[in-house]
């Protein structure tokens, strides 16, 4: 048996591969993209989280506020 390659197998080669490194590069820039908004949305949910303690602690010195004004009143 002759053991041969054609050009249809090295054309099929080339562009399998071809095919390989578009879909890779196309891989990378969507992780690329998706951790940039990972690390905008990370910081906007930190933002949240210490407003939302700073809400709690408010309403805690405006509770406090009301009871020594009713304890004054009576």
């Amino acid at each position: 048996m002759e053991r041969s390659v054609t050009l249809g197998v090295v054309f099929a080669l080339v562009m399998q591969t071809g095919g390989a490194l578009i879909w890779a590069g196309a891989a990378g820039e969507r992780l690329d993209r998706l951790e940039a908004e990972a690390e905008l949305h990370g910081s906007s949910s930190e933002r949240l989280a210490r407003l939302e303690e700073q809400i709690g602690q408010a309403r805690e010195a405006l509770t406090r506020i009301e009871r020594r004004l009713e304890s004054r009143r009576d």
